[in-house]
Protein backbone atom coordinates (compact mmCIF):
# COMPACT_ATOMS: atom_id res chain seq x y z
CA UNK A 1 0.00 0.00 0.00
CA UNK A 2 1.28 3.48 -0.91
CA UNK A 3 1.33 5.58 2.27
CA UNK A 4 2.46 8.79 0.59
CA UNK A 5 0.28 11.88 1.14
CA UNK A 6 -2.19 12.49 -1.68
CA UNK A 7 -0.44 15.70 -2.77
CA UNK A 8 3.10 14.53 -2.14
CA UNK A 9 5.44 16.23 -4.63
CA UNK A 10 3.08 19.16 -5.32
CA UNK A 11 4.63 22.58 -4.65
CA UNK A 12 2.35 25.54 -3.95
CA UNK A 13 3.37 29.20 -3.85
CA UNK A 14 0.89 31.11 -1.70
CA UNK A 15 0.91 34.90 -2.07
CA UNK A 16 -2.08 35.44 0.24
CA UNK A 17 -1.99 36.55 3.88
CA UNK A 18 -5.62 36.10 5.01
CA UNK A 19 -8.96 34.80 3.79
CA UNK A 20 -10.05 32.01 1.44
CA UNK A 21 -6.74 31.60 -0.40
CA UNK A 22 -4.94 31.01 2.89
CA UNK A 23 -7.57 28.50 3.93
CA UNK A 24 -7.06 26.72 0.62
CA UNK A 25 -3.30 26.47 1.11
CA UNK A 26 -3.89 25.28 4.68
CA UNK A 27 -5.92 22.32 3.42
CA UNK A 28 -3.50 21.63 0.55
CA UNK A 29 -0.64 21.42 3.06
CA UNK A 30 -2.67 19.00 5.14
CA UNK A 31 -2.96 16.80 2.04
CA UNK A 32 0.83 16.78 1.82
CA UNK A 33 1.59 19.64 -0.58
CA UNK A 34 4.78 21.65 -0.02
CA UNK A 35 3.29 25.09 0.60
CA UNK A 36 5.63 28.07 0.45
CA UNK A 37 4.21 31.30 1.84
CA UNK A 38 5.47 34.32 -0.12
CA UNK A 39 5.39 37.51 1.93
CA UNK A 40 6.77 41.04 1.60
CA UNK A 41 10.13 42.16 2.92
CA UNK A 42 9.55 44.15 6.13
CA UNK A 43 10.26 47.85 5.67
CA UNK A 44 10.66 48.32 9.41
CA UNK A 45 12.95 45.92 11.24
CA UNK A 46 10.54 45.96 14.18
CA UNK A 47 7.53 44.99 12.10
CA UNK A 48 6.78 41.42 11.11
CA UNK A 49 3.69 40.14 9.32
CA UNK A 50 2.94 37.26 11.66
CA UNK A 51 -0.54 35.83 12.34
CA UNK A 52 -1.69 35.03 15.88
CA UNK A 53 -0.65 31.54 16.97
CA UNK A 54 -4.19 30.23 16.47
CA UNK A 55 -4.68 31.61 12.95
CA UNK A 56 -4.61 29.18 10.01
CA UNK A 57 -3.09 26.50 12.25
CA UNK A 58 0.03 28.67 12.65
CA UNK A 59 1.13 27.74 9.11
CA UNK A 60 2.10 24.27 10.28
CA UNK A 61 3.81 22.24 7.61
CA UNK A 62 4.59 25.35 5.53
CA UNK A 63 7.68 27.34 4.72
CA UNK A 64 8.01 31.08 4.17
CA UNK A 65 10.05 33.38 1.95
CA UNK A 66 10.16 37.18 2.01
CA UNK A 67 10.49 38.92 -1.35
CA UNK A 68 10.16 42.51 -2.52
CA UNK A 69 7.89 41.81 -5.47
CA UNK A 70 7.98 45.47 -6.53
CA UNK A 71 11.67 45.20 -7.35
CA UNK A 72 13.17 43.62 -10.46
CA UNK A 73 15.16 41.19 -8.36
CA UNK A 74 12.18 40.16 -6.26
CA UNK A 75 10.00 39.65 -9.31
CA UNK A 76 12.68 37.52 -10.96
CA UNK A 77 13.13 35.50 -7.77
CA UNK A 78 9.42 34.75 -7.67
CA UNK A 79 9.31 33.75 -11.35
CA UNK A 80 12.25 31.38 -10.82
CA UNK A 81 10.40 29.84 -7.89
CA UNK A 82 7.28 29.51 -10.05
CA UNK A 83 9.32 27.70 -12.70
CA UNK A 84 9.67 24.72 -10.37
CA UNK A 85 6.24 25.04 -8.71
CA UNK A 86 2.95 23.35 -9.54
CA UNK A 87 0.45 25.85 -8.14
CA UNK A 88 0.34 29.59 -7.50
CA UNK A 89 -2.41 30.99 -5.27
CA UNK A 90 -3.01 34.74 -5.04
CA UNK A 91 -5.76 36.96 -3.67
CA UNK A 92 -4.87 40.46 -4.84
CA UNK A 93 -7.51 42.57 -6.52
CA UNK A 94 -7.88 41.93 -10.26
CA UNK A 95 -4.94 43.29 -12.25
CA UNK A 96 -2.47 43.66 -9.39
CA UNK A 97 -0.37 40.57 -10.13
CA UNK A 98 -0.13 41.61 -13.78
CA UNK A 99 1.12 45.06 -12.79
CA UNK A 100 3.71 43.40 -10.56
CA UNK A 101 4.83 41.23 -13.47
CA UNK A 102 3.95 37.95 -11.75
CA UNK A 103 0.54 37.30 -13.27
CA UNK A 104 -0.60 34.18 -15.05
CA UNK A 105 0.90 35.07 -18.43
CA UNK A 106 4.31 35.87 -16.94
CA UNK A 107 4.38 32.66 -14.92
CA UNK A 108 3.06 30.51 -17.77
CA UNK A 109 5.87 31.76 -20.03
CA UNK A 110 8.29 30.18 -17.55
CA UNK A 111 6.16 27.17 -16.64
CA UNK A 112 3.39 26.10 -19.07
CA UNK A 113 2.17 23.50 -16.59
CA UNK A 114 1.42 25.96 -13.79
CA UNK A 115 -2.00 25.93 -12.14
CA UNK A 116 -2.58 29.60 -11.34
CA UNK A 117 -5.44 30.21 -8.90
CA UNK A 118 -6.72 33.75 -8.35
CA UNK A 119 -9.14 34.02 -5.43
CA UNK A 120 -11.15 37.23 -5.10
CA UNK A 121 -14.45 38.36 -3.68
CA UNK A 122 -16.35 38.78 -6.93
CA UNK A 123 -14.03 37.24 -9.52
CA UNK A 124 -11.87 38.70 -12.27
CA UNK A 125 -14.77 40.05 -14.33
CA UNK A 126 -18.15 41.74 -13.89
CA UNK A 127 -19.20 45.15 -12.52
CA UNK A 128 -18.21 44.29 -8.92
CA UNK A 129 -14.82 42.76 -9.75
CA UNK A 130 -12.95 45.65 -8.15
CA UNK A 131 -15.10 45.96 -5.04
CA UNK A 132 -13.75 45.29 -1.58
CA UNK A 133 -15.65 42.93 0.68
CA UNK A 134 -15.55 40.33 3.41
CA UNK A 135 -17.33 37.11 4.31
CA UNK A 136 -20.56 38.83 5.35
CA UNK A 137 -20.81 40.73 2.07
CA UNK A 138 -20.57 37.59 -0.04
CA UNK A 139 -23.12 35.78 2.11
CA UNK A 140 -25.39 38.78 1.65
CA UNK A 141 -25.25 39.07 -2.13
CA UNK A 142 -25.47 35.30 -2.61
CA UNK A 143 -28.80 34.98 -0.78
CA UNK A 144 -27.45 33.10 2.22
CA UNK A 145 -28.25 35.79 4.79
CA UNK A 146 -31.77 36.36 3.50
CA UNK A 147 -32.62 32.67 3.83
CA UNK A 148 -31.09 32.38 7.31
CA UNK A 149 -32.79 32.90 10.65
CA UNK A 150 -33.59 36.31 12.10
CA UNK A 151 -32.04 38.14 15.01
CA UNK A 152 -33.91 39.90 17.81
CA UNK A 153 -34.43 42.96 15.61
CA UNK A 154 -35.91 40.98 12.76
CA UNK A 155 -32.83 41.22 10.55
CA UNK A 156 -30.73 38.36 9.18
CA UNK A 157 -28.67 36.76 11.94
CA UNK A 158 -24.89 36.92 11.65
CA UNK A 159 -23.39 33.49 10.89
CA UNK A 160 -21.28 31.73 13.48
CA UNK A 161 -18.51 30.84 11.03
CA UNK A 162 -16.89 32.32 7.93
CA UNK A 163 -19.01 30.23 5.60
CA UNK A 164 -18.20 32.27 2.48
CA UNK A 165 -14.44 32.33 3.04
CA UNK A 166 -14.28 28.65 3.92
CA UNK A 167 -16.91 26.81 1.90
CA UNK A 168 -17.55 29.42 -0.79
CA UNK A 169 -13.92 30.36 -1.40
CA UNK A 170 -11.34 28.11 0.23
CA UNK A 171 -12.87 24.74 -0.55
CA UNK A 172 -13.88 25.93 -4.03
CA UNK A 173 -10.23 26.84 -4.66
CA UNK A 174 -9.05 23.47 -3.36
CA UNK A 175 -11.48 21.56 -5.57
CA UNK A 176 -10.56 23.61 -8.64
CA UNK A 177 -6.83 23.22 -8.01
CA UNK A 178 -7.07 19.46 -7.55
CA UNK A 179 -9.21 19.15 -10.69
CA UNK A 180 -6.68 21.23 -12.64
CA UNK A 181 -3.80 19.09 -11.39
CA UNK A 182 -5.68 15.96 -12.47
CA UNK A 183 -6.25 17.45 -15.93
CA UNK A 184 -2.59 18.45 -16.19
CA UNK A 185 -1.56 14.87 -15.48
CA UNK A 186 -3.35 13.94 -18.72
CA UNK A 187 -2.68 16.96 -20.95
CA UNK A 188 0.53 18.38 -19.50
CA UNK A 189 -1.05 21.83 -19.62
CA UNK A 190 -1.69 24.13 -16.69
CA UNK A 191 -4.65 26.49 -16.35
CA UNK A 192 -5.84 29.78 -14.89
CA UNK A 193 -8.51 29.48 -12.20
CA UNK A 194 -10.81 32.42 -11.45
CA UNK A 195 -12.25 31.68 -8.00
CA UNK A 196 -14.99 34.05 -6.88
CA UNK A 197 -16.14 33.76 -3.28
CA UNK A 198 -19.54 35.21 -4.17
CA UNK A 199 -19.90 32.61 -6.94
CA UNK A 200 -19.07 29.95 -4.37
CA UNK A 201 -21.84 31.20 -2.08
CA UNK A 202 -24.23 31.07 -5.02
CA UNK A 203 -23.30 27.41 -5.53
CA UNK A 204 -24.08 26.76 -1.85
CA UNK A 205 -27.49 28.40 -2.38
CA UNK A 206 -28.31 26.49 -5.57
CA UNK A 207 -31.18 24.54 -3.97
CA UNK A 208 -33.07 27.74 -3.15
CA UNK A 209 -32.08 29.53 -6.36
CA UNK A 210 -33.06 26.59 -8.54
CA UNK A 211 -36.43 26.39 -6.79
CA UNK A 212 -37.07 30.02 -7.69
CA UNK A 213 -35.92 29.56 -11.29
CA UNK A 214 -37.99 26.40 -11.78
CA UNK A 215 -41.16 27.29 -9.90
CA UNK A 216 -41.14 31.04 -9.31
CA UNK A 217 -41.24 30.72 -5.53
CA UNK A 218 -39.23 33.11 -3.38
CA UNK A 219 -37.33 31.18 -0.69
CA UNK A 220 -36.59 32.87 2.61
CA UNK A 221 -36.45 32.08 6.32
CA UNK A 222 -39.05 29.50 7.37
CA UNK A 223 -39.86 28.93 3.70
CA UNK A 224 -38.59 25.41 3.13
CA UNK A 225 -38.07 22.34 5.23
CA UNK A 226 -34.34 23.15 5.59
CA UNK A 227 -34.95 26.70 6.83
CA UNK A 228 -37.48 26.01 9.56
CA UNK A 229 -40.86 25.69 7.86
CA UNK A 230 -41.73 22.60 9.89
CA UNK A 231 -41.48 21.84 13.57
CA UNK A 232 -39.40 18.72 12.96
CA UNK A 233 -36.47 20.73 11.52
CA UNK A 234 -35.75 23.34 14.16
CA UNK A 235 -33.98 24.05 17.44
CA UNK A 236 -35.55 23.75 20.90
CA UNK A 237 -34.62 24.88 24.40
CA UNK A 238 -34.25 22.17 27.03
CA UNK A 239 -35.03 22.45 30.74
CA UNK A 240 -31.46 23.56 31.57
CA UNK A 241 -31.54 26.42 29.06
CA UNK A 242 -29.33 24.65 26.54
CA UNK A 243 -30.45 23.82 23.03
CA UNK A 244 -31.21 20.81 20.88
CA UNK A 245 -31.17 20.52 17.09
CA UNK A 246 -33.91 18.42 15.47
CA UNK A 247 -33.71 17.27 11.85
CA UNK A 248 -36.25 14.45 11.58
CA UNK A 249 -36.93 14.75 7.84
CA UNK A 250 -37.67 11.14 6.90
CA UNK A 251 -41.13 9.86 7.98
CA UNK A 252 -39.78 7.02 10.10
CA UNK A 253 -37.40 9.37 11.94
CA UNK A 254 -40.29 11.79 12.47
CA UNK A 255 -42.52 9.03 13.81
CA UNK A 256 -39.77 7.92 16.23
CA UNK A 257 -39.44 11.49 17.45
CA UNK A 258 -43.16 11.93 18.01
CA UNK A 259 -43.37 8.75 20.04
CA UNK A 260 -40.32 9.68 22.14
CA UNK A 261 -41.83 13.08 22.90
CA UNK A 262 -45.27 11.58 23.63
CA UNK A 263 -46.62 13.57 20.69
CA UNK A 264 -48.06 10.60 18.78
CA UNK A 265 -51.02 12.62 17.57
CA UNK A 266 -48.79 14.37 15.02
CA UNK A 267 -47.40 11.26 13.32
CA UNK A 268 -49.89 11.47 10.46
CA UNK A 269 -49.53 15.25 10.07
CA UNK A 270 -45.83 15.69 9.28
CA UNK A 271 -46.33 18.01 6.29
CA UNK A 272 -49.62 19.54 7.40
CA UNK A 273 -49.03 23.31 7.30
CA UNK A 274 -52.12 23.90 9.41
CA UNK A 275 -50.58 21.83 12.21
CA UNK A 276 -47.14 23.47 12.26
CA UNK A 277 -47.72 25.97 15.08
CA UNK A 278 -49.45 23.53 17.40
CA UNK A 279 -46.86 20.83 16.67
CA UNK A 280 -44.01 23.21 17.36
CA UNK A 281 -45.64 24.27 20.63
CA UNK A 282 -46.02 20.63 21.71
CA UNK A 283 -42.43 19.83 20.80
CA UNK A 284 -41.18 22.88 22.71
CA UNK A 285 -43.17 21.89 25.80
CA UNK A 286 -41.86 18.34 25.63
CA UNK A 287 -38.20 19.32 25.27
CA UNK A 288 -38.57 21.78 28.16
CA UNK A 289 -39.28 18.90 30.54
CA UNK A 290 -35.72 17.52 30.62
CA UNK A 291 -32.14 18.70 30.27
CA UNK A 292 -30.41 18.81 26.93
CA UNK A 293 -28.01 15.97 27.67
CA UNK A 294 -30.77 13.75 29.04
CA UNK A 295 -32.65 14.14 25.78
CA UNK A 296 -29.52 13.52 23.71
CA UNK A 297 -28.71 10.36 25.65
CA UNK A 298 -32.13 8.93 24.84
CA UNK A 299 -32.88 10.38 21.42
CA UNK A 300 -29.44 10.45 19.82
CA UNK A 301 -29.15 6.68 19.33
CA UNK A 302 -32.90 6.23 18.74
CA UNK A 303 -33.07 7.26 15.06
CA UNK A 304 -34.70 10.62 15.74
CA UNK A 305 -32.01 12.92 14.26
CA UNK A 306 -31.63 14.88 17.50
CA UNK A 307 -28.32 16.32 18.63
CA UNK A 308 -26.96 18.82 21.13
CA UNK A 309 -26.13 22.39 20.13
CA UNK A 310 -22.55 22.57 21.39
CA UNK A 311 -20.55 25.61 22.31
CA UNK A 312 -16.87 25.60 21.33
CA UNK A 313 -15.68 24.22 24.67
CA UNK A 314 -18.03 21.28 24.20
CA UNK A 315 -16.88 20.80 20.61
CA UNK A 316 -13.30 20.42 21.80
CA UNK A 317 -14.33 17.84 24.41
CA UNK A 318 -16.74 15.97 22.12
CA UNK A 319 -16.21 12.22 22.28
CA UNK A 320 -16.93 11.71 18.59
CA UNK A 321 -14.39 14.27 17.43
CA UNK A 322 -11.86 12.99 19.95
CA UNK A 323 -12.35 9.42 18.76
CA UNK A 324 -11.74 10.60 15.20
CA UNK A 325 -8.45 12.26 16.19
CA UNK A 326 -9.54 15.71 15.09
CA UNK A 327 -7.41 17.65 17.57
CA UNK A 328 -3.67 17.79 17.95
CA UNK A 329 -1.00 19.69 19.87
CA UNK A 330 1.97 21.42 18.30
CA UNK A 331 4.89 23.40 19.65
CA UNK A 332 4.64 26.98 18.49
CA UNK A 333 8.00 28.81 18.38
CA UNK A 334 6.77 31.70 20.52
CA UNK A 335 3.54 30.54 22.20
CA UNK A 336 4.83 27.09 23.18
CA UNK A 337 2.47 24.07 23.20
CA UNK A 338 -0.90 24.92 21.67
CA UNK A 339 -3.90 22.83 20.70
CA UNK A 340 -5.25 22.89 17.17
CA UNK A 341 -7.83 21.31 14.94
CA UNK A 342 -5.85 18.56 13.24
CA UNK A 343 -6.34 17.60 9.58
CA UNK A 344 -10.09 16.95 9.49
CA UNK A 345 -10.73 16.34 5.79
CA UNK A 346 -10.67 12.85 4.29
CA UNK A 347 -7.26 11.76 3.04
CA UNK A 348 -5.25 14.42 4.86
CA UNK A 349 -2.03 13.63 6.70
CA UNK A 350 -1.56 13.31 10.44
CA UNK A 351 -1.15 16.91 11.59
CA UNK A 352 1.26 15.87 14.35
CA UNK A 353 3.88 15.23 11.64
CA UNK A 354 3.73 18.81 10.37
CA UNK A 355 6.17 21.20 12.02
CA UNK A 356 5.20 24.72 13.00
CA UNK A 357 7.88 26.96 11.56
CA UNK A 358 9.02 30.13 13.24
CA UNK A 359 7.41 32.85 11.14
CA UNK A 360 10.02 35.38 12.32
CA UNK A 361 12.77 33.29 10.68
CA UNK A 362 11.75 32.72 7.05
CA UNK A 363 13.14 29.83 5.03
CA UNK A 364 14.09 32.17 2.18
CA UNK A 365 17.59 30.84 1.56
CA UNK A 366 16.44 27.24 1.80
CA UNK A 367 13.57 27.70 -0.65
CA UNK A 368 15.46 29.84 -3.16
CA UNK A 369 18.49 27.58 -2.94
CA UNK A 370 16.33 24.61 -3.89
CA UNK A 371 15.16 26.63 -6.91
CA UNK A 372 18.75 27.04 -8.12
CA UNK A 373 19.94 30.28 -6.53
CA UNK A 374 23.62 30.27 -5.60
CA UNK A 375 24.98 31.58 -2.32
CA UNK A 376 26.48 34.56 -4.13
CA UNK A 377 23.10 35.41 -5.73
CA UNK A 378 21.39 35.21 -2.36
CA UNK A 379 23.99 37.48 -0.78
CA UNK A 380 23.47 40.11 -3.48
CA UNK A 381 19.70 39.96 -3.20
CA UNK A 382 19.83 40.30 0.57
CA UNK A 383 22.26 43.23 0.36
CA UNK A 384 19.86 44.97 -2.03
CA UNK A 385 16.92 44.42 0.33
CA UNK A 386 15.15 42.20 -2.20
CA UNK A 387 14.92 39.19 0.14
CA UNK A 388 14.85 38.74 3.89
Amino acid sequence: MDDRPLLDGVTVLDLASVGPAVRASRWLADWGADVVKVGPVPRDAGVQIVPPPYAYSAHRGMRRVLLDLKSDGGREAFLRLATVADVVIESFRPGVVDRLGIGHEAVRDRNPGIVYCSTTGYGQSGPRAGWAGHDLNYLAVGGYLHCSGRDCNGGPALPGATVADSAGGGLQAVAAICAALAARAVTGEGTRLDVSIADGVLSLMSLAVDEYLAEGTRPGPRHGLLTGRYAWYDVYRAADGRWLAVGAIEPHFFANLCRALECDRWIDHQHDDDAVDAMRSDFAAAFARRSRDEWVADLGPADTCVSAVHDITEVVDDEQFRARGLFTEVIHPTAGPIGQVAAPLAGQVDATTLAVHDQAVPCTDEVLGAAGFTDDELSVLRAEGVIA
